[in-house]
């Protein structure tokens, strides 16, 4: 079934959460960024080369804004690490499925195809009184921030995620998606190590509060920790593209959430991070809020008349293409 390769980008996406999170030790998030973007975009060069394809596209503006929405939500996400226990970084992150069904049940219900829905509301109500729960047992401003930080990280992915949606729709195959990602990545972490205001480094001796960029030399721990990054978030999002382009969305969508127990053995192993009793009701609420939310939306595309489109009408917002 084409959706376990969501289950399969859930694992490496933790161990990518894992490497960021030992790399913002020594990098910024906008190095981060960057050389995540580099290894991806060498990786799926030669895969390209390899196969055969092109890089050729008739959809660049769309490849333009998911590379846009995408790498500032992988930005956020990313710095979010800094900020959190993992598990609560990838927690947050992943209401993605909510957002995504509130977005698609907004605009339905605003082109009057969609009715009020009392569950899906609960759900959605729920899931924020799960972030509550989960971020109270530390109420430092740090923990805070950092939250709403992946929370915002997770509403860009809902939109990035329904844009993957819809190339895989218009035929784009993944390698060329990814590919485009992983270069938005590279000029994006590069525009932002290049501006010392969105630059972000925590290692000893940078230098801090001038004109330059901020670079940190590197090591072999640090040579290391990027390619893992670059290797498995690439992996990873291959996977979810895959996922999203031929498996069926509400399962899809919902073993996105295995990644919250991986990351949560990843972060008692390496960090020793452990949850109190609120914190793991705040996850299962949370999690329980994104199923729901995911079956009211699959629920309600199920019922909606198909209207078949032209290939010459292209819809080209990617919310739009989903309702």
């Amino acid at each position: 079934m084409q959706s376990l390769w969501m289950l399969f980008a859930s694992f490496v996406f933790a161990i990518m959460g894992v490497c960021v999170k030992l790399a913002s030790d020594l990098y910024s998030t906008s190095e981060i960024v960057m050389y995540r973007g580099i290894v991806g975009a060498i990786m799926m060069f030669c895969l390209v080369k390899v196969q055969r394809g092109t890089f050729r596209t008739p959809l660049p503006m769309q490849h333009l804004w998911r590379g846009a929405i995408g790498v500032t939500a992988l930005w956020l996400w990313f710095y979010s690490f800094t900020k959190l226990p993992l598990a609560t970084a990838m927690t947050l992150n992943y209401m993605s499925p909510i957002w995504i069904a509130t977005i698609l049940f907004a605009v339905g219900w605003w082109r009057g195809k969609s009715r009020f829905e009392w569950g899906l509301t609960a759900a959605i109500v729920f899931s924020f009184v799960g972030v509550t729960l989960l971020l109270r047992p530390s109420m430092h401003a740090d923990q805070w921030f950092g939250g709403a930080v992946a929370l915002v990280s997770g509403m860009l992915s809902a939109l990035a995620y329904l844009q993957v949606r819809h190339l895989g729709q218009q035929g784009e195959p993944e390698y060329r998606v990814v590919f485009y990602f992983s270069v938005a990545g590279l000029v994006a972490g590069l525009c932002g190590t290049l501006l010392p205001a969105f630059s972000h480094g925590t290692a000893p001796g940078a230098i801090q509060g001038s004109a330059a960029p901020i670079w940190h030399s590197h090591s072999a721990k640090g040579i290391l920790l990027l390619l893992a990054i670059g290797v498995s978030a690439t992996s990873a999002q291959m996977a979810m593209t895959r996922a999203y382009r031929l498996g069926k969305t509400l399962v899809t969508a919902n073993l996105q959430y295995t990644g919250i127990v991986f990351s949560s053995v990843w972060g008692f192993l390496v960090w020793g991070d452990v949850f109190g009793g609120m914190g793991w009701i705040g996850m299962g609420v949370i999690l329980l809020s994104g199923i729901a939310a995911t079956f009211y939306n699959t629920r309600n595309a199920t019922a909606a008349p198909v209207v078949a489109r032209r290939e010459a009408d292209v819809v080209t917002d990617p919310i739009a293409a989903e309702v």
